[in-house]
């Protein structure tokens, strides 16, 4: 009977030994499928030192599915060379974001050889990928997310000197104007863009107050500062055919062409005022982008007056229009005329992750289109892709 017991014994212990072993072996396997980045990305991430402290990108992320409550860890790890043999960690944190800086991305830009100037064979673009690794305990359940490639511009610095004009703009009212009226609140601006030229887009009307009477100024609010048209005439201007002297008290400027959008050029060198096709002045995808609609009440869902909105700055499309919410204030972006297949609608933009201005907002229609819901009037409408805003004024 005792050496009955002591074998029941060792039978017990050996079980019970295996039985901890095999709960120490339990691996929980992360479902990777749906763990991801959740943000949305630019299309470029335009780094200069004077924004170095400004947000270059917010990652955020969702959590992965292990099938049971734990903590876990993360790190934004990014790799130069992209297949991550060369990874490092950005970051590490416990919650589902980690926001980079650009003086961050400045940095990386430099361990990639990036560098603004035009003059060495140095590229000024490059890319950087990033990755959020998951692990739970001391490194164990280790899972990780989408690859997400970032692509950093550094702007070419140019030594070309600034061009010099009397006057650094020149200010259009007048009724031939047609968001500027004898007004001084939102007078149309051209600027100078050359040695002695100043340019710029502008909507000229023949038909606001029974006349298209206008008068350029060097100064804003200063009627003193007029120049009208004999002012350039007697000075040996040749003035475009579409201006001629209104022969009104002021002797202004008279537009007779057809309402419209035109590219002004003032060039004080060669004494020529010219009027071509609107003409974009910045860095974008597209010369222009387009929109129709009833919100638009110069425009209505017609392709015969659509409304332009220019390229004029560095990835930026901008310009007056009126607006207003009747007849359901609803209208649609598009990139090319007269294509309705090229159109992008409220979710297109908010897909993209803009921030979009207040007074507009998702029709709910069928083509979920914008929808203007403010006080009928003219604004001054900015799209930003490159900080993903649009704007009114």
């Amino acid at each position: 009977m005792k050496k009955l017991s002591i074998l029941g014994l060792f039978i017990f212990a050996l079980i019970s030994f295996n039985s901890c072993e095999t709960e120490d072996d339990v691996v929980f396997i992360a479902n990777e499928g749906d763990f991801a980045f959740t943000n949305s990305f630019s299309a470029q991430y335009i780094l200069t030192p004077l924004t170095a402290q400004n947000l270059g990108e917010r990652f955020t992320w969702n959590s992965p599915d292990i099938g049971v409550p734990t903590n876990i860890t993360y790190q934004l790890q990014k790799s130069n060379i992209g297949d991550f043999s060369d990874a490092s960690t950005v970051g590490a944190t416990t919650a589902n974001e980690i926001a980079l800086t650009i003086g961050d991305m400045l940095i990386y830009a430099a361990q990639l050889g990036l560098d603004a100037d035009p003059n060495t064979d140095a590229p000024n673009t490059g890319s950087v990928s990033f990755r959020v690794r998951s692990f739970v305990g001391d490194g164990g359940l280790e899972s990780f997310s989408n690859i997400a490639v970032l692509n950093l511009v550094l702007p070419e610095i140019t030594t070309t000197a600034p061009a010099v004009c009397d006057a650094d703009q020149l200010f259009l009212v007048g009724a031939g104007v047609k968001f500027a009226g004898w007004s001084w609140d939102t007078p149309q601006v051209i600027n100078c863009s050359g040695n002695g030229v100043y340019t710029g887009n502008v909507a000229f009307t023949n038909n606001v107050d029974g006349d298209g009477n206008f008068r350029f100024f060097t100064t804003a609010t200063d009627w003193g500062s007029g120049i009208n048209y004999p002012g350039y005439a007697t000075d040996g201007y040749t003035i475009d055919s579409r201006f001629e002297d209104a022969e009104d008290g002021d002797n202004n400027f008279l537009f007779t062409g057809a309402s419209g959008l035109y590219f002004l050029t003032i060039d004080d060198i060669n004494k020529t005022i010219t009027l071509t096709d609107p003409t974009p002045t910045g860095d974008c995808d597209l010369d222009q982008l387009w929109a129709v609609g009833a919100g638009l009440p110069d425009a209505g869902w017609s392709w015969d007056t659509p409304i332009q909105f220019m390229c004029e700055g560095n990835g930026i499309y901008q310009g007056w229009v009126n607006l207003s919410p009747e007849n359901d204030g609803n209208f649609r972006f598009f990139n090319t005329a007269t294509d309705w297949g090229s159109g992008t609608n409220y979710p297109g933009f908010i897909s993209q992750g803009y921030s979009i201005d207040s007074l507009f907002q998702d029709a709910e229609d069928g083509d979920n289109n914008f929808q203007f819901i403010g006080t009928a009037g003219q604004y001054f409408l900015v799209i930003d892709t490159i900080n993903k805003t649009i704007t009114l004024d």
